[in-house]
This record gives structure tokens, sequence and C-alpha cells, in this order.
């Protein structure tokens, strides 16, 4: 399967394309819900519910855009607190490493199109994909994009070991709009069809341009947990 059908691409392009509001946070139970834009403005109150004890389980609901700095914040508190992650519908740039840094990190169940895109410079190596978002080592990739520019990555072995970054300190935005790795799930008759696809960020509103990564699969690459 080269590509995905037109109706999942129309759905994935809606999410990659369209602009999204700030973060709001609604408390379901043992369950937060997360949608919008991870820019920072929830990030006191997201702390504040997971310190509290009561989540067991973060969902990120549409949530796309933000910035690496914040994608730090967020994922330093869902470790801290030891809570699992789960997408439902979208989930790009600074929610894709939040996500990451839940103790299980899953998609969601129902007739839902889930895609996770995972900001990355470059097409990632096939030895490089075995690892690359394995426990710390997202956190690694994460580090690529808050070093300020001209300087060398973070090797900090953890998140809450990675400084933030003020932009005065030459902090750059380096991830760029539809390019990194994206993740997708779409359901069938005949249960979840996943695909893994590498998006250079030249292919505009045509996603179908994007390359399938064969031998990539979530679950045997530690992005999603059973």
């Amino acid at each position: 399967m080269k590509t995905l059908s037109g109706t999942l691409w129309g759905l994935v392009l809606a999410g990659l394309t369209a602009g999204a509001p700030a973060a709001d946070l609604e408390l379901e139970g043992n369950r937060l819900l997360v949608s919008g834009t991870l820019d920072g403005s929830a990030v006191k109150d997201f702390e504040t519910h997971l310190a509290g004890g009561k989540v067991r389980t973060v969902v990120f609901e549409n949530a796309l855009g933000g910035s690496a700095e914040v994608a730090g914040d967020y994922a330093r508190a869902i470790q801290a607190a030891g809570v699992n992650t789960e997408v439902k519908g979208q989930c790009q740039a600074a929610c894709a490493y939040a996500f990451l840094a839940g103790k299980e990190h899953r998609f969601g169940r129902g007739f839902q199109v889930h895609a996770l895109l995972i900001p990355m410079v470059g097409r990632p190596q096939p030895a490089e994909l075995v690892t690359r978002w394995r426990g710390d080592e997202a956190q690694h990739t994460l580090a690529e994009f808050t070093t300020p520019a001209g300087g060398a990555a973070h090797g900090a072995s953890d998140a809450a070991a990675a400084p933030a970054i003020a932009p005065e300190d030459g902090a750059k935005e380096r991830w760029q709009p539809n390019q990194g790795v994206l993740f997708t799930s779409s359901p069938t008759l005949f249960g979840r069809v996943r695909n893994t696809f590498y998006c250079d960020g030249t292919q505009g509103r045509d996603l179908s341009r994007c390359e399938l990564l064969p031998d990539a699969d979530p679950y045997k690459l530690g992005v999603l947990t059973p």
C-alpha cells in the first residue's frame, strides 16, 4: 500500500493544515483531555492537574502545533506523574513529544482515524528508527529543536534534565509544518490498518507524496505500547 486512501488523507490533511485554538483542558474522571495548540497558555493548569494525583491518562485529542520548549514542559509533567498517554484524532509537533513521555502511550479505540506526526530534521535511517523514540531517546530527539542556533544538541538523559531555553538565549524553532514521520491508524471492516510515512514538508496539501517507510510498525519502534 503505497499511499493511504483519499478519504483518510482528507481527514489527516484537515488536521495538518488547519489552524488550532489555544490549548484546552477538560477533566473527565481520571482522564485529562488536552486539545488545541500546546502554546504554553495551559501549562500551569496542566501541571496542577497531574500533581493532584487523580489523573491516570492524558488524552491528546486534535492537539496541533506548539513549540519545542512547551513540549518539554508537558513531557516533564507527564513523566513526573507517571501517567499514560493516548491520542485521539491528530497529534502533531509538541503534542507528539508530550505523548511519547507517557508511561504507556497508545492510540484511542473506536472508529476514528488517528495520526501522529513526529517532527524530524531529516529522513530517519532504518537503524535509527529502531531506537529513535524509545524511552529517553525521544527527549534526545527533542533536544535537536531546543538547542540554540549553532549549538550542540543537549545530551540530557531525560526530559527533567533538559533546561528550557528562552527565545532571548537564541533558541530557534526548527521544526517545520508537515515535516516529520507520520504514523497513521485507520479503521476498516477487518480491523485497523497502520502505516508510517516520512513527509519532508514539500508535499504541501498533497500528503500522498509522503514516502512510505517499510518495516516501521509503531509498536516495534516503541512509538506505541501494547
